[in-house]
């Protein structure tokens, strides 16, 4: 006889549909399944201009976008194995934009709320994508570190007023750098087979760059070197390279890279630093549209960052040495400013971008 589809299985039935519902063996289980284990990509163009070897970590193919997918899942977990986060509460972060829509996937996929202050100097494609993943964001005026009235400290108060909330703290909880070193760190040296002399990233938290430094140097017994890429406005290549806190340059076009202190991810690897590379922005916008035409890679600013300073450490170490780096994020939240010629006039780097590429600003 006929039966709906509509009504209600047996006791059968519904034990093989539970059975049914078994992983399949390539799958990954939702969201949280997928952060990580991206692709290391040979940047040949670039490998070439150097003879040497230039890999990035793809992490603009992570579920949510960014390498900060890592740091969201690792601070959120952190705070269920604390008994500080039970069902139904509440995240608050403060973040310049990619922890945030790390975390606001998180919370959909693990049932929390998430309140995201951040600073209004943010691009509004990173504040409409976090309001459509269901975050409440909260921007606010961006002032230094040391005043209350920051994004962190605005964000950590309002945690503090709820019950059952946490304020994850992504630059100085370690349990950001924590996902590093038990991620990134094991995937690039399996991804390169242990064959890399150095690595090397900017770094806005300090996670990602604490992290896998701390692998990588120890996973290698130091043969393998750490570098910080730092973009202007930041204090910290004064700080590695010549022990002093000093910035160099003004502000930058980057977003969420660059500091004005020490973080408490990246204070207890800081010693491990070799050196450090100082890149301009025009540098940066220069390989943001290189990338884009002769790699077909779509990143942001920070990404071209990394990109820039591994090319130049490579010069550094010589011919045929192995560099590793990190493709941050893809250039989709930020395309309204990178490719936008009013905005890049705005900024004086139209010059810093080679004449055939110049079709690529599309945007007026």
């Amino acid at each position: 006889m006929f039966r709906s589809v509509l009504a209600p299985l047996s006791r059968s039935a519904r034990t093989y549909a539970s059975q049914a519902t078994a992983l399949a063996p390539g799958a990954v289980e939702g969201f949280v399944g997928a952060v990580g284990n991206t692709p290391l990509l040979h940047l040949k163009k670039v490998s070439d201009e150097v003879g040497a070897n230039i890999y990035a970590k793809a992490e603009f193919m992570s579920p949510g976008g960014s390498i900060k997918d890592r740091a969201a899942l690792f601070l959120v977990k952190d705070a269920e194995e604390k008994g500080q986060l039970k069902p139904g509460g509440t995240v608050v972060e403060g973040t310049a934009g990619n922890t945030g829509i790390g975390l606001a996937h998180v919370c959909r996929a693990r049932g929390y709320k998430c309140v995201i202050y951040m600073p209004d100097t943010q691009s509004q494609e990173k504040i409409d994508l976090l309001r459509m993943l269901g975050a409440d964001v909260r921007p606010v005026p961006a002032v230094a570190f040391d005043n209350e009235m920051n994004y962190n400290h605005q964000a950590r108060r309002y945690a503090e007023s709820l019950d059952n909330a946490v304020w994850t703290n992504q630059f100085d909880n370690t349990a950001n750098r924590g996902a590093h070193i038990a991620t990134t760190g094991p995937e690039i040296w399996e991804q390169t087979g242990g064959n890399l002399d150095a690595f090397i990233c900017a770094t806005g938290t300090g996670g990602t760059l604490a992290g896998i430094t701390r692998y990588l140097v120890e996973k290698s017994g130091g043969k393998v070197e750490s570098y910080l890429a730092d973009p202007p406005g930041s204090v910290l290549f004064n700080l590695v390279e010549n022990g002093k806190f000093a910035r160099e340059g003004n502000g930058s076009i980057t977003e969420g890279i660059g500091q004005g202190r020490v973080t408490e991810n990246l204070k207890p690897d800081l010693e491990l630093l070799s050196g450090a590379i100082h890149v301009p922005d025009s540098e940066t916008i220069k390989m943001v549209y290189r990338l884009l035409d002769e790699e077909g890679l779509y990143v942001g600013a920070s990404s071209a960052l990394n990109v820039v300073a591994a090319r130049e450490l490579a010069r550094k170490k010589g011919p045929g040495s192995t560099v590793v780096s990190i493709l941050c994020d893809g250039a989709h939240r930020y395309q309204a400013r990178l490719f936008s010629r009013v905005w890049l006039e705005s900024k004086g780097l139209i010059d810093a971008i080679p004449e055939h590429l110049r079709h690529y600003i599309v945007l007026p």
